[in-house]
């Protein structure tokens, strides 16, 4: 594991290469109350995109694994994540790179591309449609779930689905209720029609989370869709399928 600051936090992530030559670096970006270990080691992605020739960079997001925790929501605008990942290539020596995110790790490869075109060669965005247009599922919603007394104590369903996974991947609960209350950044159709790099939107076809991934296609120039066949919000993301239409899309890419 490595470390570097950015924006007042220190941010962990790790940089494989492969076995030969130094790879395509392809940043990867984790979902909420996720890690880059949970998200992108333990499901084999690592794994695949190294076989495959890529020079695999992911970190934890602050807030979440081994990056530094604050909690006060100021410390989680899109500012300071977007500034995260430039600082991220700026501290690999990687210009340019492709970045896949998951969930929320797609909203912040989304607004990261956004801010920084010159250095986004394509774009995954994985587990979201175009509720990518809309803010996050109610915040309070979510921070009321991480600052309960316990799962126990929950009754409402998406509720218990993001404590329940936060608490499996011990992630610190007050960071992850500052975190969903400060990320403040809604993106806009014209910041999607601004977007000219290759994109691939990869959803699972019972994600009731993502929204429509057709619609998210719809205000994008040049991008194509991946159903991933049976899958929900959490089991997409170590599928088969996604992975190998992944390494399909990379491939395909100029």
């Amino acid at each position: 594991m490595q470390y570097y600051v950015s924006n007042g936090a220190e941010i962990a992530f790790s940089d494989i290469t492969p076995a030969s030559g130094t790879g395509d670096p392809i940043v990867l970006i984790h979902g909420f109350a996720s890690n880059h270990t949970a998200n992108w080691i333990s499901t084999l992605w690592g794994k695949t995109l190294v076989e495959a020739g890529y020079r695999v960079i992911a970190a934890d997001l602050r807030g979440h694994g081994l990056s530094e925790k604050h909690h006060s929501p100021d410390s989680y605008s899109v500012t300071h994540f977007q500034e995260d990942i430039r600082n991220l290539l700026d501290a690999t020596s990687v210009p340019r790179a492709d970045i896949m995110g998951y969930s929320m790790g797609s909203r912040v490869a989304a607004v990261f591309a956004v801010k920084y075109p010159e250095r986004v060669r394509s774009l995954v965005l994985g587990g979201i449609g175009v509720n990518i247009l809309k803010e996050n599922i109610n915040p309070e919603l979510i921070a009321g779930a991480m600052e309960a007394p316990g799962l126990e104590s929950l009754t409402d369903p998406t509720q218990i689905m993001f404590r329940s996974f936060a608490q499996r991947t011990r992630s610190d609960l007050k960071a992850l209720a500052a975190c969903i209350r400060g990320f403040d950044r809604i993106l806009t159709t014209g910041d999607l029609s601004a977007l000219t790099m290759p994109v691939l939107i990869a959803v699972g076809t019972n994600d009731s989370i993502a929204d429509s991934a057709l619609g998210l296609r719809n205000e994008l120039k040049n991008a194509r869709i991946l159903d991933i066949p049976g899958k929900d919000h959490h089991s997409a993301v170590g599928d088969k399928v996604f992975k190998q239409g992944v390494l399909d899309f990379l491939k395909s890419r100029p």
